[in-house]
């Protein structure tokens, strides 16, 4: 009885990273493709790790499958470091001159402010972040 309990919450931490990702693959393309807002060269990079995610945890969910925390952790914290140094890029005065980008839109850009600290790179870190948190949290046997 414990196991079958324990592999559901198994189960529902691969749901909750997949569906993370598809939120975050969705909401990058609404901002470029429907907003109109250009990627600067560190969101391509997040986009980068990013967009295989949905996939790989699709195929991993159905199939419950968690070895995959060997592939999707390595994506999901390079990411989550991309996304850190990117924000800071923006919410920290001087520090945004350490990595100019090369192809014309500025890193350090804001092309949404809510609240004051949700940025599109802060929307890419709380997503590298749940889904590095639920991959630390899936156990294999």
């Amino acid at each position: 009885m414990k196991e079958n309990k324990s592999n559901n919450h198994q189960q529902l931490y691969l749901y909750i990273a997949w569906v993370t990702s598809i939120i975050a693959m969705l909401g990058s393309l609404y901002f470029s493709e429907f907003r109109g807002f250009v990627p600067c060269e560190l969101c391509w990079y997040q986009r980068i790790l990013m967009y295989p995610l949905p996939l790989i945890l699709g195929i991993a969910t159905f199939f419950n499958d968690k070895a995959v925390k060997k592939y999707v952790l390595p994506m999901s914290i390079i990411g989550l470091f991309i996304a850190i140094f990117h924000y800071l890029e923006q919410k920290v005065p001087g520090f945004a001159s350490l990595k100019p980008c090369s192809n014309g839109i500025p890193c350090s850009g804001e092309y949404i402010n809510w609240l004051g600290f949700i940025t599109i790179p802060f929307l890419s870190l709380t997503a590298f972040t749940i889904i590095t948190i639920m991959m630390f949290l899936i156990r294999k046997k």
